[in-house]
């Protein structure tokens, strides 16, 4: 078994020519890379892979004045010239570096060829989700999945940077990481590419040796004993993995729909939740699986990718993977996940809980949205001894609410009795609520906000009428938490109410959510059962402080504001200048904008809805109809989904005008699930 670690290098270089061979103190990035691979223990071989550009052959000079075996192949095509060169030395195994990391080191590498092997992987790196420093990358894979991927990946990007279709293609590969066990390096940039790079790496490397590889530990010391360094390293920026992808190469779902078959022999509609299935989404027209997310993206079963506007139905409020969060949740791990006793971590999140949520006195936590939900009007009904509830909004899917829908099935006649809907901004209706059973209701649970701007001083009024019945406020801060302000819609609109329920972004993905409120209506809690052997579980409580920690220090909160105001107001012109206005709208704030579409003269909103689901899809962007901004979402993505919009929006106009959009429509048209809002 032969096992070639192969040098990517190039003389050609936008920012910093030359950059490969640039004198370093006594060395160059390449001389530097290619000692470490040769001191990485299981490796057999070691091939520079240049271009046959006539600059490069400064490189291939290099090379032959050391004894090195250089390959040299396309410019452009970078995934044949690394596969050409593993069949021309006969590898088995390939171990991809740069030239740019000379900062490389041989333990690391070979601790990543050491878990391919053991892990019986196709593919093992140490940047997929990166944790290590932007200059310490290795990835290794076998020659076969190298020959594989060199025959069927088409975008452009894949060609390029030669292990994104790998890492994208989850189904077809084995992937395994390598974690770094050092917290919070991530956004350290050890690599070479500007002339920031090259003053820093000079300042590092003139207090290393230069007659071995250096490593790690010995890079942290140095910087330790001389932060100055730092100051010389100007304009860091987050790494590219590469991969950007090529929406309109979205267009097979073979793979999602024989998961789906095989799901649906054991699964009910072969999901956990109801957005989530197939009824909800374009029928053969769609993904139904999805294999992993990486920032503001997901990659699904058939490795298609697409810019993720569902963010996990908003759970996801950093980002797939946000390193800090996946530190915390790591670090936990060490300790344990669910205990005998409590832990002081519960003490820990709720102290910051009380801290920046206005009503919050006390809390209690739950794992999901009906769990806090239902909490809080089992609290409301202990301490008013009322049974009656008024509702605004979703609230989840316990009995208390649900029979107060349409989907009703299974709930008894009498509970379902004892909850009313009410129209948001219609003081009047839930005047009249009180005024016909008076002295009845419990409380009022309501969204302080979804896609309707509440009137003036519209919550502040509701607010006075529920405590003039002495009944208790409830909001539904589930979405709006930790999105329109850290201490939720209360913060935000300066409306106070008794009790609040929290969840999806207060734990970036994890399942937790939590109760709060006034003390002497929490102090319930101790009457109530309300209790579950998973409501203390430390990894989602240490992701919740991590995500509150991370939103205190960073821009997170102004982020999703400003780029979904981008957004909305990119789409809202495309929608203006199709002349489509009065058949899609977006509603709701920026962070959060949903989309209503209304029926046209020649089609049913339900079709104009589908087709652009399947359009939007299409293009390389998943969405449910809203745009749930997440942390991490960047301006490449804005733009991939406003071209998908603007496609789209081509595809409706076109249709709507012919009179044959429902005719022509690839798919059965969704139904919703049932009306909320």
């Amino acid at each position: 078994m032969v096992t070639v670690a192969i040098v990517q290098a190039r003389w050609g270089s936008s920012r910093l020519p030359g950059k490969v061979l640039i004198d370093l103190g006594d060395q160059t990035a390449l001389s530097r890379v290619t000692d470490a691979a040769a001191a990485v223990t299981g490796v057999d071989k070691i091939v520079v892979a240049t271009s046959v550009l006539p600059a490069d052959d400064q490189i291939a000079t290099w090379c032959a004045e050391r004894g090195l075996i250089c390959y040299r192949g396309s410019e452009a095509d970078v995934l044949a010239r690394v596969h050409e060169a593993a069949e021309a030395e006969g590898a088995d195994t390939v171990m991809r570096l740069t030239a740019d990391c000379p900062l490389l080191d041989p333990f690391v590498c070979s601790q990543v060829l050491l878990l391919f092997r053991q892990t019986g992987a196709d593919y093992a790196s140490n940047v997929d989700p990166p944790t290590w420093p932007d200059g310490l990358d290795c990835e290794v894979f076998t020659a076969s999945t190298l020959a594989s991927v060199a025959a069927q990946a088409v975008q452009a990007t894949d060609r390029e940077h030669v292990t994104p279709f790998i890492r994208g293609n989850r189904k077809r590969f084995r992937v395994e990481n390598l974690d770094c066990p050092v917290p919070g390096l991530a956004g350290e940039r050890w690599t070479l590419d500007t002339i920031s790079d090259l003053q820093f790496l000079r300042a590092v490397l003139a207090h290393l040796p230069s007659d071995r590889p250096t490593n790690l530990a010995e890079v942290l010391a140095v910087l330790a004993d001389n932060c100055e360094i730092y100051d010389q390293h100007e304009g860091v920026q987050p790494r590219s993995k590469g991969g950007s992808h090529d929406p309109s190469q979205i267009v097979s779902f073979g793979i999602s729909g024989q998961a789906l078959l095989r799901a649906e022999r054991t699964i009910p509609l072969g999901s956990q939740t109801f957005s989530k299935s197939h009824i909800q989404l374009p029928q053969g027209k769609a993904p139904y699986f999805v294999t992993h997310g990486d920032g503001g993206r997901i990659c699904d079963v058939d490795g298609n990718r697409y810019v993720d506007l569902s963010c996990g139905l908003l759970a996801v409020l950093l980002g797939y993977r946000d390193p800090d969060v996946d530190q915390a949740i790591r670090r936990q791990l060490h300790s344990g996940i669910s205990y005998s006793l409590a832990s002081e971590l519960e003490g820990q999140l709720a102290e910051r809980l009380v801290e920046i949520i206005p009503c919050a006195e006390q809390v209690r936590f739950g794992k999901n949205g009906s769990d806090a939900t239902s909490a809080s009007i089992r609290v409301a009904r202990a301490a008013t001894r009322r049974d009656r509830i008024a509702i605004c909004g979703y609230h989840g899917w316990q009995d208390w609410y649900i029979g107060a829908t349409s989907r009703n099935k299974g709930v008894p006649k009498s509970v379902q009795e004892l909850t009313t809907p009410f129209p948001y901004n219609d003081l009047d209706a839930l005047y009249t609520l009180f005024k016909v059973h008076p002295g009845e209701f419990a409380a009022v649970i309501m969204e302080p906000m979804s896609v309707e701007e509440p009137a003036p001083d519209y919550l502040a009024t509701v607010a006075e009428l529920v405590h003039k019945q002495d009944a208790v406020l409830i909001f539904d801060e589930i979405v709006t938490g930790f999105r329109y302000a850290l201490g939720g819609a209360q913060d935000y609109f300066g409306v106070t109410p008794d009790l609040a329920v929290f969840g999806k972004g207060m734990g970036n993905g994890m399942p937790i959510s939590a109760i709060v409120g006034r003390a002497d209506l929490m102090g319930q809690m101790e009457e109530i059962f309300f209790s579950a052997t998973f409501g203390g579980e430390s990894l989602s409580l240490a992701a919740s402080i991590s995500v509150i920690e991370k939103i205190r220090r960073e821009p997170v909160i102004p982020s999703l504001w400003k780029n979904g105001q981008k957004l909305a107001s990119s789409v809202s012109e495309l929608i203006k200048r199709f002349g489509l206005g009065e058949v899609i709208r977006l509603r709701g704030k920026a962070p959060w904008k949903v989309m209503v579409f209304e029926d046209h003269a020649t089609a049913h909103k339900e079709a104009i809805r589908t087709l652009w689901m399947c359009e939007m899809i299409k293009h390389g962007v998943f969405t449910l109809g809203s745009h749930n901004i997440c942390y991490a979402h960047n301006d490449d993505d804005l733009a991939i989904v406003s071209t998908a919009w603007e496609k789209a929006l081509t595809v409706i106009r076109e249709e709507l005008d012919s009179g044959d959009l429902e005719r022509n429509l690839p798919c059965p048209a969704i139904e919703p699930v049932f009306r909320v809002r």
